[in-house]
């Protein structure tokens, strides 16, 4: 592992246009947990193995994993978080793993999550030599104060700094985000890499009126929807007043989760009348949105909004805090609205506005889908993104070409 040498920089010049990447993958949850970042983590392999980049995975792992993962995936030692036992937070590499990757000859380590697995996986890059990207996919910040951890952020951002400016690029999936990730001084490396939907899937085409039946609900009543897990940092106390207060208005409409998780126990006694739709994957999940008629979602902590987006091809107008993720998606008055995420009466108001007015309901879900599928395709999306990787590794090679 020692200096780069002129041969290696052109070895990896070569490699770059003969676009043969070799790509380490680490990521805090790869298959055990169905969420968001896992899904868009496997969606990319799939697409970079099927356009001729190799890739080597690295992540935790559990007994019962809850989805079928895409390419190699090594598990790297882990322990559950204690106050959230269903994730897990990876160890540092072993020597094994390290092995293995020096024998995969990587051209460049993408780490998606700088947790010790990410630290460990920075430091072998940097002696071998390797460039190093980096993804934004959770504000964990945020979460710190619905554990009250608030004090933590300071310390948090401090870290933030100093990790991303080790690496080439920073991906961030949304506009919005990148500005407050700039406003925190964080990073000024950051590139924009979005996310897609499979409109094919997530269209109002899936309503279905046996769907709603099952679950108790009339065929005329207007429903509102969430989906996504039911944990505290989604604003899952805003919501349950939210409904409540609906409630209270005696205007009539229908409330489901399409969801589940710790919160769902006090949610369940809050919300009598509203409907638990558990967990939903595939055709299910996007039969549950199309049967719906407004989606509301009060988190303040997404990074993009991948619900919110399949809830806009699924032809739903959407009511949402206006934050980091959503901002990028709705527009205000046209798909939406975006209301002061401590406004719990504005987004009443609004709720009751969508609920009133059918025709707004059409015109807003048929512009959001309109831009769900004119501006989020993924196969554009991710070579896009292999493009940056590329010119992360001939950047890299440049600067480091007189060593």
């Amino acid at each position: 592992m020692g200096f780069i040498t002129a041969g290696v920089v052109l070895k990896r010049l070569i490699c770059v246009l003969a676009e043969a990447l070799r790509v380490v993958l680490t990521t805090g949850n790869y298959n055990y947990i169905k969420d968001g970042v896992s899904l868009t983590l496997n969606r990319l392999v799939g697409w970079l193995e099927n356009n001729g980049v190799e890739v080597l995975v690295i992540a935790p792992v559990a007994d019962e994993p809850a989805m079928e993962h895409q390419g190699r995936l090594l598990p790297v030692p882990s322990f559950a978080i204690p106050t959230r036992k269903e994730y897990r937070i990876g160890r540092r590499l072993t020597p094994r793993l390290k092995d293995e990757i020096i024998r995969f000859k990587p051209d460049l380590f993408h780490i998606a999550v700088p947790d010790i697995t990410g630290h460990s996986a920075l430091k072998l890059a940097e002696r071998m030599k390797v460039p190093v990207v980096s993804s934004f996919h959770t504000r964990f910040d945020g979460y710190l104060q619905y554990y009250r951890l608030g004090f933590l952020e300071p310390w948090f951002h401090r870290k933030l700094r100093a990790f991303y400016a080790r690496c080439e690029h920073l991906y961030v999936p949304s506009t919005s985000m990148m500005e407050e990730l700039a406003g925190q001084g964080i990073a000024d490396n950051m590139r924009l890499w979005t996310r897609g939907v499979d409109h094919h899937r997530f269209s109002p085409a899936r309503r279905s009126l046996d769907w709603r039946r099952a679950r108790g609900i009339a065929d005329d009543a207007v429903v509102i929807a969430y989906a996504g897990r039911l944990v505290a940092e989604k604003n899952m106390a805003v919501m349950a007043r939210v409904f409540a207060a609906l409630t209270a208005r005696g205007v009539a409409h229908r409330t489901i989760l399409l969801g589940d998780g710790p919160e769902a126990g006090w949610m369940r006694k809050a919300l009598p009348d509203t409907v638990f739709a558990g967990f939903l994957h595939g055709e299910d999940l996007a039969t549950g949105y199309a049967s719906s008629d407004i989606f509301f979602f009060p988190s303040i902590t997404e990074t993009f909004g991948n619900v919110t987006l399949e809830a806009m091809a699924s032809g739903l107008p959407s009511v949402t805090a206006d934050a980091t993720g959503a901002r990028s998606l709705v527009r205000e008055g046209e798909t939406g609205f975006l209301v002061p995420a401590d406004d719990e009466d504005q987004m009443v108001e609004r709720l009751l506005q969508l609920l009133a007015d059918g025709e707004m309901r059409k015109q807003f879900g048929a512009r959001a889908r309109e831009i769900a599928i004119s501006e989020h395709e993924w196969d554009g999306i991710f070579a896009r993104l292999r493009a940056d990787y590329e010119d992360a590794v001939a950047g890299y090679a440049r600067r480091n070409s007189h060593l």
